[in-house]
């Protein structure tokens, strides 16, 4: 006999899922706090159920959670995570602190379809999507690694201290933010994303402000206008990197069905509630989409837009074909944007070091 993993059921289906084995129709909204506001691993966990239905839970379920195959830490503070999932694949979900905030970076797909050319995750294909509870499993995870002691970072590369001590403040510490940004493409694998971002954002489950989850996408249109009349108000991610087609057709295949200027009008069209932007995240590749001419050009494409522009200086990795840009030149490009009143940050990189920055998951060891 197959047992039914519980968090595979919405509150809904749980409640029928419980009814069946004879148990009040309250004990569904029980059940479900333990799995996601408690963490439980265990029906034995679970004291206020009485021990006739835990071993009727026993007998018919199963609570999944991720296998933590490596934990590495960065001496600025971010911690990577390697994670095993049932059929035996592993996904990367990386922690980030960064002053008041402690951002989970999760991923939604093993591998990626998206192949964008910069881009370490893409390199091995994608294996399979997420189901929506192996997304969700993630922040669990880390919840739980988060109140254990941390882990010593290594020494940091300067006299005094102060990176170090950022990664020992985090032991104990609430995940603030969550951003759908890690291996795979999360509108690629919809439902799965939309049922993780139910739960994730549920107040009886995980119990995140929307205000505080951020999707990224590469710009699959079909499933950006889906998004906007779902009902769920995330912030939206639009990884764009290139002003002109040209370039963005070699560095990121996508383009070639969703175009730069069918992606901007689908931007504009996005629901955005009061006070939200559309980010625009831009890696910069030396030579290739770091000229002033692109300043320019970015500038013209995002008029109109309400929305901020985070600037991402390449991450090298050993192989790949593109460099970062200089410190200068990246400083020139943020100018050009700032003075067309485009609101431009820079993003700095963390997690480098242990293959923990943006574009470096890979899954494996």
């Amino acid at each position: 006999m197959t047992k039914k993993n519980l968090k595979s059921l919405s509150l809904l289906e749980l409640q029928d899922f419980l009814a069946s084995l004879g148990m009040k129709k309250y004990r569904s909204n029980q059940v479900y706090q333990w799995l996601y506001q408690k963490g439980a691993v265990s029906f034995d966990e679970m004291t206020n159920l009485s021990k006739e239905e835990r071993a009727a839970l026993n007998e018919k379920a199963y609570i999944s959670s991720l296998i933590l195959v490596k934990r590495q830490a960065a001496s600025d503070g971010t911690e990577k995570y390697l994670f095993g999932l049932e059929d035996g694949n592993r996904i990367e979900s990386v922690l980030i602190p960064d002053e008041d905030r402690l951002t989970l970076c999760i991923s939604t797909q093993v591998g990626c379809a998206m192949d964008c050319k910069f881009c370490l995750t893409g390199k091995g294909g994608l294996k399979r999507n997420l189901e929506g509870h192996e997304i969700v499993d993630q922040v669990i995870a880390v919840r739980k690694l988060l109140s254990n002691p941390p882990l010593p970072p290594p020494s940091p590369p300067c006299q005094g201290g102060e990176k170090g001590e950022v990664r020992g403040d985090t032991g104990g510490l609430r995940i603030t933010n969550i951003v759908l940004m890690g291996m795979g493409e999360p509108l690629s694998n919809y439902d799965n994303t939309i049922a993780a971002l139910k739960i994730l954002l549920d107040e009886k489950a995980l119990n995140f402000s929307n205000r505080k989850v951020t999707l990224s996408t590469a710009g699959l249109i079909p499933q950006m206008e889906m998004l906007g009349k779902e009902g769920i108000t995330v912030n939206l991610a639009i990884s764009l990197n290139a002003t002109t087609d040209d370039v963005r057709n070699k560095i990121m295949p996508i383009n070639k069905k969703y175009p730069i200027k069918e992606l901007v009008a689908a931007c504009k069209k996005f629901p955005l509630p009061k006070r939200r932007r559309i980010t625009f995240e831009y890696v910069m590749l030396k030579d290739i989409n770091d000229t002033k001419e692109d300043g320019e050009r970015l500038c013209k494409l995002l008029k109109g837009i309400r929305c901020k522009v985070n600037l991402i200086p390449f991450n090298e990795y050993s192989g790949s074909d593109f460099k970062r840009p200089d410190d200068e030149t990246v400083e020139k490009f943020r100018e050009i944007l700032m003075g067309h009143h485009l609101m431009a940050i820079t993003r700095k990189s963390k997690g480098a070091e242990i293959l923990a920055a943006c574009g470096q998951l890979r899954g494996s060891n």
